[in-house]
């Protein structure tokens, strides 16, 4: 299994680095069988696998519960978990604990926060001597799309990108030992990748970051109706689960399902001794 270690190497060696976002036992045990390189356990799986309108509503126990799925799947993958909304901003104390019980409870590797304000970089910081990896994310921060104005692409002005390569390299200096750049212009995104010396994984940040993360989901047509821009889907595999259940839901009704091979069967002296004989 890679180290935080192994990741900056790939980062001076220019070996691309890829990560998933998965939230089960077998999508974490097929990204792994596929040879990715860390999975991050995302609280999008508040809109993804619980059916939410947003990561708001996503508590610690549903992190460290999905967290333990992926854990399971996937045991030889570096992984990745986010503390949720709310659980790393009242003091140094209660995020060091909420991070440990991910790493302890849930098997993650290394947490991630969003946003590179005073308090969080703090926090990071707190969590760096304390022995927690952390991965920083910046740009478009879901936890607090409310605050930005829904989802948008973040970054588009002098002012703004500024800000940006200001908070990265804020967030390296606090210990993170990576960064995801999510929604930013791939200009800005380049910009900043060349400026730091901790890998950058970009998320609809264009082609010159570090490494690239998809959402499991997203990239193999599982369950979306809607797509971002930045997402390539590889395969679209809804269609044939539900040729599948209509497939089944068919043979069910006609009768065809379940046949003899589908079924079990008693032997002949069994079924004679039976109430007087039961008819096979």
């Amino acid at each position: 299994m890679k180290q935080t270690t192994d990741f900056l190497q790939m980062k001076q060696n220019n070996e691309k680095i890829t990560m998933i976002t998965a939230y089960d036992f077998p999508s974490a045990k097929l990204a792994e069988q596929a040879g990715v390189d860390m999975i991050l356990v995302g609280d999008s799986l508040g809109m993804v696998m619980l059916g939410y309108d947003s990561t708001i509503q996503v508590t610690l126990e549903d992190m460290i519960h999905h967290t333990k799925a992926v854990k399971r799947g996937a045991i030889d993958t570096f992984i990745v978990s986010d503390l949720p909304f709310a659980t790393y901003h009242s003091s140094k104390e209660e995020t060091i604990r909420n991070a440990a019980r991910l790493m302890q409870e849930g098997g993650a590797h290394a947490v991630k926060l969003e946003g590179a304000e005073t308090i969080i970089l703090e926090h990071m910081k707190a969590l760096r001597i304390a022995g927690i990896p952390v991965v920083a994310h910046i740009g478009l921060t879901p936890q607090s799309v409310t605050v930005l104005g829904g989802y948008k692409v973040q970054g588009k002005t002098v002012e703004t990108a500024q800000k940006l390569m200001d908070d990265a390299k804020k967030c390296e200096e606090a210990g993170a030992f990576a960064i995801v750049l999510e929604c930013i212009p791939r200009q800005l995104a380049k910009e900043i990748t060349e400026q730091l010396s901790i890998p950058v994984i970009g998320i609809g940040a264009g082609p010159a970051c570090d490494g690239q993360v998809l959402v499991y989901h997203d990239l193999l047509g599982y369950g979306v109706d809607r797509l971002p821009k930045f997402v390539k889907q590889y395969e679209n595999i809804q269609i044939n689960i539900v040729n599948g259940i209509q497939t089944f839901i068919h043979e069910v009704k006609n009768g065809i399902f379940p046949d003899e091979k589908t079924s079990y069967s008693m032997k002949d002296d069994v079924l004679a001794s039976l109430y007087g004989g039961i008819k096979s």
